[in-house]
């Protein structure tokens, strides 16, 4: 039987991971292990719930403000004893988090097969995103199997060099992990959220949290989103990242600001369905960018540069940066014009179908010769 360990370290991994793992699950021929590092304690728990996963390794390495040196060095330390011990025959890492990168070099340093899930993405500028660009590259070197959720991202790797026989066009399983949950019809879980009048107020969602954008920056975006919140019929909900050097300026510029509806951190079910039902979005979130397609919802994203370039070309994101003027006309523009909010609504996802964890898991058995039925 063919075993497969899979990294687990933060919220957005958990959600495009548990679709490859319950796929996987469904097979004779492979034996999953869900390793959980815990980079992202609550946040994880709450996603595995969703899909009924369990973890057979919680490393469990989320301490208060820890840097990224003290993240780094506990994610080698306690990965080694678990690859070493299982000596599984390949490791699967999703996307551009530290795990993402330990976990490839500790598989390397034990000679086990990597492959990568979301592999190819990329802004070319080191800092940006930070460290999350270097993290994905220095994957990329390690590396054998790169499931590239586009064409786009396939292209960035074989002009690195890759062979294009270790590349695969999949899509993002962040999809299959979204069509799942938002095909439910569920109330709100938090209260507040419960008792918002979706109905009589175009309710924009809103996160941010990216390490680049903190001090100045995040504070311009701030302001902004005070500022288009002072519209009339606009609600605008904004579940904060708990990280200090978030929750700090948010608590100080927007706390009490009118239109402006602040909650801690929503479980998976909770944020879809505020996707679902919301006017628009305003964000600097990756897999957003991926999931708002689906939904049909526009979002104004908060950075200067965009490793998913697909939906921008598409016109489905719009790229605002941290200017507050850019920020401000740019939602005005939404929410006073039908025909630039319609231009937004594209009719397919670039990033998925619904299938890509099926896609790799059937990639995975014929390549390293594993052939057995379903489980079902």
């Amino acid at each position: 039987m063919l075993k497969v360990a899979l990294i687990v370290g933060t919220r957005p991994e958990a959600i495009k991971m548990a679709p490859i793992m319950l796929e996987m699950k469904r097979h004779r021929g492979i034996k999953p292990l869900l390793v959980l590092t815990a980079q992202h304690r609550e946040m994880c728990d709450d996603v595995l719930k969703v899909f009924a996963l369990e973890p057979q390794y919680d490393l469990n390495i989320m301490r208060p403000n820890q840097s990224l040196f003290q993240v780094t060095s506990s994610l080698v330390r306690e990965l080694e004893g678990v690859l070493a011990g299982e000596r599984p025959d390949l490791v699967l890492v999703q996307g551009d988090t530290t795990s993402t990168f330990v976990g490839s070099l500790c598989a390397y340093y034990l000679r086990i097969p990597v492959g990568h899930v979301e592999a190819g993405l990329r802004t070319y500028k080191k800092y940006s995103p930070f460290p999350e660009e270097i993290n994905r590259r220095l994957t990329s070197a390690i590396a054998d199997f790169h499931f590239a959720p586009t064409r786009v991202a396939a292209a960035a790797l074989a002009g690195e060099g890759v062979a294009r026989s270790r590349i695969f066009v999949v899509g993002n399983p962040v999809i299959d992990a979204l069509l799942h949950v938002a095909g439910q019809e569920y109330p709100f879980k938090n209260k507040t959220l419960r008792h918002l009048d979706f109905d009589g107020k175009r309710v924009i969602a809103v996160t941010a949290h990216r390490r680049e954008s903190w001090g100045r920056p995040f504070e311009s975006m701030m302001r902004a989103l005070r500022e288009i919140a002072a519209h009339r019929d606009v609600l605008m909900v904004f579940p904060v990242h708990p990280n200090p050097n978030v929750r700090r300026p948010v608590e100080r510029i927007l706390r009490g600001a009118p239109g402006v509806v602040l909650v801690e951190p929503l479980d998976y079910k909770d944020f879809v369905k505020l996707l679902k039902s919301c006017y628009f979005i305003i964000t600097d979130s990756g897999g957003i960018q991926e999931e708002a397609p689906s939904l049909k919802k526009p979002v104004l994203l908060m950075r200067e540069v965009t490793e998913r370039p697909e939906a921008v070309k598409a016109g489905a994101v719009k790229l605002v940066g941290a200017d507050r003027r850019e920020i401000v006309s740019s939602a005005a523009s939404l929410l006073s014009s039908e025909r630039s909010y319609r231009r937004m609504i594209i009719p397919r996802n670039p990033y998925g179908d619904g299938r890509t964890s099926q896609r790799i898991t059937k990639i995975i058995l014929e390549r390293l010769g594993k052939r057995e039925g379903s489980r079902r």
